[in-house]
């Protein structure tokens, strides 16, 4: 599979996780469509399941730079390649928020900034890097234990997107529970809205580092050493 199918691959599920992320904020604004955290979760959990399943076999389906650099520590992807697979997914996920900004009406875009994860009242810097480690590090988990793992049970990506549900759920509300760089960066460089950013990439990468290392020191059998 070449790497230029790879990294598309890699831009269009992160350009359908923001648009239908960042989409379905905007879309509770509406009094017929006030859905609710529990709704946004879902529209982030199936989009995921659905976008991972349909890039699994092209490219791994990571769609997050997080899950990226987390599988570059753990040495399932050269560095050459994360590199483009992170820039496919930045590019992706500006093209979903500015399409989400383009489409959708610009009231309900600005009152809900586009979508742009933020802390909430009470939650200190350092608290919210550490709450987006704690719900990274359980993604992470998901995708080793149902797409990784040599013995993972065939379900596509749907492991992986049934995650994202309980993790918004408890962390949608203290953080906006991003757990991917990109979907944090995309509606923040529309929007240019970029306060507490840093959070968005400090406590998902190293939620993601957290959970390859415990998988691949502890959890999985020991690959044979290459020859």
């Amino acid at each position: 599979m070449t790497l230029l199918r790879r990294a598309v691959a890699e831009a269009l599920g992160t350009f359908a996780l923001v648009f239908i992320g960042c989409g379905a904020v905007v879309m509770a604004t509406f009094p017929a469509t006030s859905y609710g955290l529990l709704g946004i979760a879902f529209a982030h959990a199936v989009v995921l399941a659905v976008m991972v399943t349909a890039t699994l076999n092209i490219s791994g389906g990571h769609i997050n730079p997080a899950v990226t650099l987390g599988f570059l520590m753990a040495r399932r992807i050269t560095p050459g390649d994360a590199g483009f697979y992170i820039v496919a997914q930045l590019a992706g996920g500006v093209l979903g928020a500015w399409t989400v900004k383009a489409l959708l009406p610009g009231a309900s875009v600005a009152l809900v900034g586009l979508g742009v994860p933020a802390l909430q009242n009470g939650v200190t810097f350092g608290t919210g890097v550490a709450i987006e480690a704690v719900l990274t590090f359980l993604l992470m988990c998901a995708i080793y234990g149902t797409a990784v793992a040599p013995s993972a049970p065939k379900v596509g990506g749907f492991g992986i997107g049934l995650s994202l549900l309980f993790l918004i759920l408890i962390g949608g509300g203290l953080t906006g529970a991003a757990m991917n760089p990109a979907r944090a960066l995309a509606p923040a460089m529309v929007m240019g809205n970029y306060l507490s950013h840093a959070v968005y990439w400090i406590g998902p990468v190293l939620g993601a580092a957290a959970g390859a290392a415990l998988w691949e020191l502890v959890l999985l059998e020991r690959r044979p050493a290459a020859a």
